[in-house]
């Protein structure tokens, strides 16, 4: 184990890179990997899928190889005869920010091809890549796979240049053989290079090709997104197999992956195209073919009347920069126009970047697992409870809410596939700790797919929240990996315990006797204790020296909460439950009244109207004002 960017790194397959190259260099010998060996089993699980490929060193490829040759670019990467776009346009991306690239591809001075100190050389490389909430070390050797003496598979515009080739072989051995990677996901690649949260986009759900205010949200999120140096690319997903790697009438391929490289506000104005669009502005977007050929044919693109119009030092001037060889720039709307969907890696919570906001994550690794852990989806509803439930709170209001649902992937030797999994977020009491037992309010449920990953960016209220991971179809076992994004602390927290249990170094501590859940719904005709407005109310419901807070709402006297609580009761007879009401302000917050719910009868979701007294030696007196309140108790404590 290391230690990278103040991070741990496992060495994979328990290879470690540093040891293995001293002893390569001790005995004078060229590193072989025995645990991917240059051998047709490394290349497919499809017997007889290719011939004739022969593994070659780079010294046997060229006579001068170069891991880099003038750094890293997003022109540098193109597509061999795998169907691996996906992963090439990540690689796009990587290019593109120096900071990403350093962490995959570490040590690369040290890793460099050394002409002055042959010697030295030992033909062992290694790569590293975030699986599933931890950074591996992937070490390989430097045999690559070449039909006449070309390679099989991704290359560099430089004929000696072999980073991008090398990187590809060390991601081919995490996952078991260079064909696991044909066909992929674009987000897959992009969060095993950050370890960051990939946000598959529907342009078409968005109708960002018509509505013109949604197009414009859209530019400001994308262009938000670009300058916090999230990774992106887009997509015209093929309708079917005849469709694939086919090109639309302006030029774009559909079943494949471009690399983001710019979005941006290019000033027209003292251009020779202001006329031509009669603006200031224009939201333009640039983006890279994998290929390195095959470009855009409309607006903007080579040889189009727009280039013709503006001169070179314009387009420097107003950053219409693009390299050659597959890069273009499109508008905006044009964009929107032509393809349909978009991939968002936000790298969050990481040294790799200081980016402007700062986020709290919640993550856990768990597994749906029978008899009692694999309940499927909400469409199960006796068994859905029966599923990994992980708690949390919003601090903020209104806060946009990151979650991603990660399986432990079978992509790999066998060609297995993902299963289809989702999750639901549900609002609970405010003080939850233990596991739902009974369902509560659906605030909102992912779609469901059979991809490795599932991301869902809401916006919730202030409360507590538990989520339920799930597979679509009951039970199905498999690992996944759970992480969740907030503006504030979250408490996240994977729920094991289906009720308190007493501590195990205090056995005359009292048991739990009863469970109840009080509902405050809402109150009416409350005092009016401020000048202005009224009052600022909120409830502190009370039980066995357990306090939990509502949520304040402002200038109402007849304010409404639907905030729960639970308690589990160890003396339900003698020790009541209190809800008092508050009047919120600056200096000192002021008293309104309060309830005290007596007795230990058994219930189920009562609704009750009560009345508010005073304090202490004027708790007999009626204050204004009533509680509408909502009561569930039982004394089986797995109930709720």
């Amino acid at each position: 184990m290391m230690k990278i960017f103040g991070e741990t790194v496992e060495p994979y397959k328990n290879q470690h890179y540093a040891a293995l190259k001293k002893d390569c260099q001790a005995k004078g010998h060229l590193f072989y990997d025995m645990e991917f060996p240059p051998e047709d089993r490394s290349l497919f699980y499809t017997p007889g899928k290719l011939s004739g490929v022969q593994w070659k060193r780079p010294k046997d490829i060229c006579s001068t190889p170069k891991l880099f040759v003038g750094g890293a670019s997003s022109g540098d990467v193109h597509q061999g005869r795998l169907g691996n776009c996906w992963f090439v346009a990540a690689c796009s991306c990587l290019a593109q920010y120096k900071e990403i690239w350093h962490r995959v591809i570490p040590d690369h001075e040290e890793q460099e091809f050394n002409d002055e100190k042959p010697e030295t050389y030992a033909g062992i490389f290694h790569f590293q890549f975030w699986r599933y909430g931890q950074w591996v070390d992937v070490v390989v050797d430097d045999h690559l796979p070449t039909i006449n003496d070309q390679l099989v598979f991704i290359h560099s515009q430089s004929n000696n240049e072999f980073w991008s080739a090398l990187l590809e072989k060390a991601y081919a051995k995490l996952f078991g053989t260079y064909e696991a990677l044909d066909g992929g996901d674009l987000a897959e690649a992009l969060e095993d290079f950050t370890g960051g949260v990939s946000d598959p986009i529907d342009m078409v759900a968005l109708n960002v090709a018509t509505d013109l205010d949604a197009r414009h949200t859209y530019f400001k999120r994308m262009q938000k997104d670009m300058e916090r140096k999230s990774l992106m690319a887009a997509a015209i997903p093929a309708k079917s197999s005849e469709e694939m790697e086919t090109s639309t009438d302006v030029g774009l391929v559909r079943g494949h992956a471009y690399g983001v490289t710019d979005v941006k506000s290019v000033p027209l104005e003292g251009t020779g195209i202001f006329g031509m669009f009669n603006r200031d502005t224009m939201p333009m977007i640039r983006l890279r073919n994998p290929w390195g050929q095959g470009e855009w044919k409309g607006a903007f693109s080579d040889g189009s009347p727009e280039w013709q119009k503006i001169s070179e030092s314009d387009r420097r001037k107003i950053g219409l920069t693009f390299d050659e060889d597959g890069e273009f720039w499109m508008t905006f709307e044009d964009y929107c126009k032509n393809f349909t969907n978009t991939s968002i890696c936000r790298v969050v919570n990481t040294s790799l970047f200081s980016i402007k906001k700062t986020w709290h994550e919640g993550l856990a690794h768990a597994a749906w697992s029978k008899p009692n852990l694999a309940g499927g989806c909400l469409n199960n509803r006796d068994t859905f409870l029966n599923n990994p439930q992980f708690v949390f709170d919003v601090g903020q209001a209104d806060d946009d809410v990151m979650f991603q649902l990660m399986q432990k992937s079978t992509r790999g030797r066998s060609g297995g596939e993902n299963v289809t999994i989702g999750f639901s977020l549900l609002k609970v009491e405010e003080n939850r700790r233990y596991r739902l037992h009974q369902l509560q309010e659906v605030v909102q449920s992912s779609v469901f797919k059979n991809s490795r990953s599932i991301f869902m960016r809401p916006t919730l209220v202030k409360g507590r929240y538990v989520i339920v991971a799930c597979t679509f179809e009951a039970g199905v076992e498999l690992e996944f990996l759970l992480r969740i994004y907030t503006s504030a602390p979250n408490g996240f927290k994977h729920m094991l315990l289906d009720q308190p249990k007493a501590p195990w170094y205090n056995c005359c501590a009292k048991q739990a006797q009863m469970v109840t859940r009080i509902k405050v719904i809402r109150a009416q005709g409350l005092e009016r204790q401020d000048k202005q407005g009224g009052a600022d109310p909120y409830c502190v419901i009370s039980c066995e020296g357990e306090k939990v807070y509502t949520n304040v709402v402002k200038d109402n006297v007849n304010p409404e909460w639907n905030s729960s609580a639970i308690f589990y009761r160890t003396d339900p007879v003698q020790k009541p439950i209190k809800i008092q009401v508050w009047n919120h302000n600056i200096i000192k917050d002021e008293y309104m009244g309060k309830h005290v719910l007596m007795g230990s009868d058994e219930c189920s979701a009562k609704m009750v109207e009560v009345d508010l007294f005073g304090r202490k030696n004027e708790s007999n007196v009626k204050k204004p004002g009533k509680l509408i309140l909502e009561i569930t108790s039982s004394r089986n404590l797995t109930l709720l």
